[in-house]
């Protein structure tokens, strides 16, 4: 199968399917309605990412079939795809406690890790597996508050999976790229669907697949820092969820309850703009895909002390838009 055909198939599904999920969704009241927690304005359906889960399904049938080596690797891959968009769609439709989400999530992440173990009998990359697999499937989840952010981080991070790592797994993130491009019209600029919990889930889980897959093809173990510069796509959402849920904790908030008070989102209600937004945060990925093809070639030293200069400055623009918000928040009450 060529690239454009692949390419073509998958939006198809993505746009077609979304279509269809909203009018389901329409059908059966599945709306998200705006509050102190959300950063939407106007009822919206949700779930429309099922369509995006439903190209993946289809991406790992087909390297099933066609790329017999990549099997084993699947073979944990798809069950815990299933697991984390299965309990994400059942959340869509009534919610569920978040610490059986967490438990599936859990159960997914060890299938992945089982799948890189068989593929690679790689330790190292298994553990890296089950790490990334769970802090993204809910990376994405809570990141998945404004028009198009999501969804376009996912283009990118695919995007940047399918041009810099080698072997089948480029067609599964050209897959989600495509699937994705064909959500996004209903999503952004102005969204008429959200992923839901199927999407986001589905999307941060498939990702961590791919990241973890990427690294292992450029490093041997974790002595090495060769996987280090795979974390840079993926530092607007890391930065944006870890940086909120750790001071959600210092506060001794409920951390785990829906709220608005991300970076992104306390950016996007002061500006009165989801779009500019979701662009500088996907200005911001782009930038960092393009630092992560150059370091592949830089020196271990080099390739460490770019990660982290990078790192520190998001943690620097990060801290910048909170403490705008701690000040629009105090001349408010004033």
């Amino acid at each position: 199968m060529t690239t454009s055909l692949w390419l073509l198939g998958h939006f198809c599904i993505g746009l077609a399917g979304t279509w269809l999920a909203r009018r389901y969704a329409l059908q059966r009241n599945l709306i998200d309605l705006p509050g102190e927690r959300r950063s939407h304005e106007l009822p919206t359906p949700r779930g429309g990412g099922v369509a995006i889960a439903m190209a993946l399904v289809v991406a790992v049938a087909w390297l099933w079939t066609g790329t017999p080596a990549t099997r084993p690797l699947l073979a944990g891959f798809l069950p815990g795809l299933i697991l984390v968009a299965g309990v994400g769609l059942v959340d869509d439709h009534r919610p569920l406690s978040p610490w059986l989400r967490l438990t599936v999530h859990t159960v997914a992440a060890l299938a992945l890790a089982a799948g890189i173990w068989m593929a690679t009998g790689n330790a190292w990359l298994a553990v890296a597996a089950l790490l990334l697999a769970m802090i993204l499937t809910n990376v994405w989840n809570f990141m998945d508050g404004i028009d198009g952010l999501a969804a376009s981080q996912s283009v990118l991070v695919a995007a940047g999976v399918a041009c810099l790592a080698d072997g089948p797994m480029q067609w599964l993130a050209l897959a989600l790229l495509a699937a994705s491009m064909g959500f996004l019209p209903f999503n952004f600029p102005k969204a008429r669907i959200f992923l839901g919990d199927v999407g986001s889930g589905a999307s941060g889980y498939t990702l961590a697949m791919l990241v973890v897959v990427a690294a292992g093809q450029d490093t041997a173990g974790p002595e090495s820092l060769s996987w280090w510069p795979w974390l840079l796509p993926l530092s607007a959402f890391l930065l944006d969820a870890g940086l909120t849920l750790l001071g959600r904790m210092a506060r001794r908030e409920v951390w785990w309850q829906p709220h608005t008070l991300h970076a992104y989102q306390t950016w996007a209600r002061r500006s009165g703009s989801h779009v500019r937004v979701t662009l500088a945060y996907g200005a911001w990925t782009a930038l960092a895909t393009c630092l992560l093809a150059w370091l592949r070639g830089a020196t271990p030293i080099v390739m460490l002390l770019s990660g982290l200069a990078w790192y520190m400055t998001g943690t620097g623009v990060w801290l910048m838009l909170q403490r705008k918000r701690t000040v629009a928040a105090t001349e408010h009450t004033e």
